[in-house]
């Protein structure tokens, strides 16, 4: 008889897909998979952010409590969303192969960093990201915002779409009303780029009727059309993982930011599938565990965990296994992205864990525990706009 695993997973598009491709895994294994969405504490605050759902975990708890109490027998979870510390008895069973770790730019007409204007609009709902630009643009506005992956990209196009849509419709109002002038009659269109008196005719300022620059856009950009913003970005920054399994990286002008300087939080782009039950946990590591990811992870966390900065803190960690050594690099900032401790070090494979404990060790006294303490003390008293280390 086939054993059917029941897995917990959030509702949002991209939650689902990550728990489809662990379902996927296992069907390997000729194990079947129950998905069953939870709502969590996360989902029940759209509107606020991140800092105000309480300490790391806020997506994570909810689907770990169906696993503690035997209602489900996995929950699949991203990787940096799961605290370091405070799991109870659960297990990170398996780690699949990582997807692009790193972050990138998003912007409608596809500019890099460099080329914002001074003071353009940089939405993020992340603290490590607000202190990398402000350390590497000081002159941008970095402002919060909120959703999933798609309604982020919708507020971003929002603006511009709509704007270009409210010129086409006076430009093609005004060719209507001289192509009327012109034959001596009154028949003008009502925008739409069609009907009889030349409104089947090309827009002459654009070149397509309004209609025909409609239908060219794509679902994202039509909902985008719809939206209304109370707050205009000209960029975000986002996890390239995440607009690949949205399907979304295609979709929108992206730069990718170099990892040295925009690095990673830890265990970005991975994916963790969790348990309890040790029958369930060898099945899961044997069917989805990826060797690679999961000692470029475990580094990354094990970092964390010493230096202790969790979600109140700017702190990037990225590792990547090469050969005999896993090559790390770590940067902590300030909030505000003026001061930093940061270093790139290769750690021996056959004691990973252990050199990364040193590493942090030797991080801190240099001056990165200072950091994280006074970015903890700024988050208590909401100096620090208290965004998520995401």
């Amino acid at each position: 008889m086939t054993q059917t695993f029941r897995l917990a997973t959030r509702g949002s598009d991209l939650a689902v897909k990550q728990a489809v491709a662990v379902e996927d895994a296992l069907a390997s294994r000729s194990r079947e998979v129950e998905i069953r969405t939870v709502e969590t504490r996360g989902d029940r605050i759209p509107d606020a952010l991140i800092h105000e759902l309480g300490k790391t975990g806020a997506f994570v708890r909810s689907l770990d409590e169906e696993v503690l109490s035997g209602d489900a027998d996995l929950a699949v979870h991203s990787l940096k969303d799961v605290p370091t510390e405070g799991m109870d008895d659960l297990v990170i069973a398996g780690v699949p192969r990582r997807a692009p770790a790193g972050d990138v730019l998003v912007t409608p007409d596809g500019r890099d960093l460099e080329e914002l204007a001074p003071g353009a609009v940089v939405g993020t709902a992340s603290l490590r990201r607000t202190a990398q630009i402000g350390a590497a643009r000081p002159d941008l506005e970095v402002e919060p915002i909120r959703g999933n992956v798609d309604t982020r990209i919708e507020k971003l196009l929002a603006p511009t779409l709509q704007r270009e849509h409210e010129a086409r419709m006076d430009a093609s109002e005004e060719e209507m009303t001289a192509n009327s002038s012109s034959d001596g009659s009154d028949n003008r269109s009502t925008g739409s780029g069609s009907g009889d008196g030349g409104g089947a005719a090309d827009d002459r300022e654009f070149g397509r009727t309004v209609e025909e620059w409609f239908d060219s856009l794509s679902d994202l950009e039509r909902a985008a059309m719809e939206r209304k913003v109370d707050r205009e970005y000209d960029a975000l920054v986002l996890a390239e993982a995440g607009l690949r399994r949205a399907n979304l990286l295609s979709s929108v002008p992206t730069v990718r930011l170099e990892r040295e300087e925009f690095v990673p939080a830890a265990g970005q782009g991975a994916i963790a599938v969790v348990a309890v039950d040790p029958d369930v946990i060898e099945t899961v590591n044997s069917a989805v565990d990826h060797p690679r990811t999961r000692v470029e992870t475990t580094t990354e966390r094990t970092i964390l965990a010493e230096l202790g900065g969790g979600c109140i803190a700017p702190i990037g960690i990225n590792a990547i296994l090469q050969g005999s050594y896993v090559r790390t690099n770590v940067r902590v900032l300030s909030p505000d992205g003026t001061e930093e401790v940061a270093e790139t070090r290769d750690l021996d494979v056959e004691q990973y864990t252990k050199d990364a404990v040193a590493f942090a060790q030797d991080l801190a006294d240099r001056g990165a525990a200072k950091l994280i303490d006074r970015a903890r003390e700024e988050a208590e008293t909401g100096e620090n706009g208290g965004t998520h280390n995401r």
